[in-house]
């Protein structure tokens, strides 16, 4: 069975370009992304979410959050600079919660070098396309208090 490029119906958003930045923007399924892309994801996430996650409740753990991340019903936005080098990602599901149909944004997740740039609320904004696209009835997300105004300014 092949797995399809939700984007192909929008070749229009794969590319990102905002003050001389510019990103190229794919859509992957976990069972077809490169184990680099995963191990990069990974990597990224841990190393900015690692120490709010000690902190709250949660805590962190490698493997679990690897079966999160690496789960075979996962999606991938991934965002690529111009040298074709990963800077930034969305990590998605299509899912039901609460009784509705939703896209859940599991991580939203930027390499500290590209940030304020747009690139953020433009992956949001893909996965709200996707989410409509896919008659899904809401974006869903979980925050953690800390981040809370940053995640206002990505509001959609």
């Amino acid at each position: 069975m092949e797995i399809v490029d939700q984007l192909n119906a929008f070749p229009e958003v794969k590319s990102f370009l905002n003050n001389g930045f510019q990103a190229s923007i794919e859509c992957k399924k976990v069972p077809v992304i490169d184990s680099h892309d995963l191990e990069w994801a990974f990597n990224l996430t841990k190393q900015n979410m690692q120490s709010m996650y000690i902190t709250s409740e949660w805590g962190w753990d490698d493997k679990e959050k690897k079966e999160e991340m690496f789960d075979k019903k996962g999606w991938y936005l991934i965002a690529r600079n111009d040298q074709n080098i990963p800077i930034g990602m969305v990590s998605f599901r299509f899912d039901i919660e609460e009784g509705d149909a939703v896209v859940y944004c599991y991580e939203i997740q930027l390499s500290q070098s590209i940030r304020g740039k747009g690139l953020g609320k433009y992956l949001m904004n893909i996965l709200k396309l996707l989410g409509t696209r896919s008659k899904m009835d809401k974006v869903m997300l979980t925050v953690f208090k800390r981040k809370y105004s940053i995640m206002l300014n990505l509001a959609l």
